[in-house]
């Protein structure tokens, strides 16, 4: 036997999707502005060979 499933999306559910976009976005930004000089220098060293 089939059933029906309704699916009901709050409309808060938007806000906080947009909300998890957001921070991950600056989480990423904050990371690589803190380990900034290890990114460059892992880089510099590889493609120096």
């Amino acid at each position: 036997m089939l059933q029906k499933i309704f699916l009901y999306i709050d409309p808060g559910t938007g806000s906080l999707i947009f909300q998890i976009i957001i921070a991950s976005v600056i989480g990423g930004i904050v990371t690589i502005k803190m380990f900034w000089q290890k990114i460059k220098y892992f880089f510099t060293s590889i493609f120096k060979k």
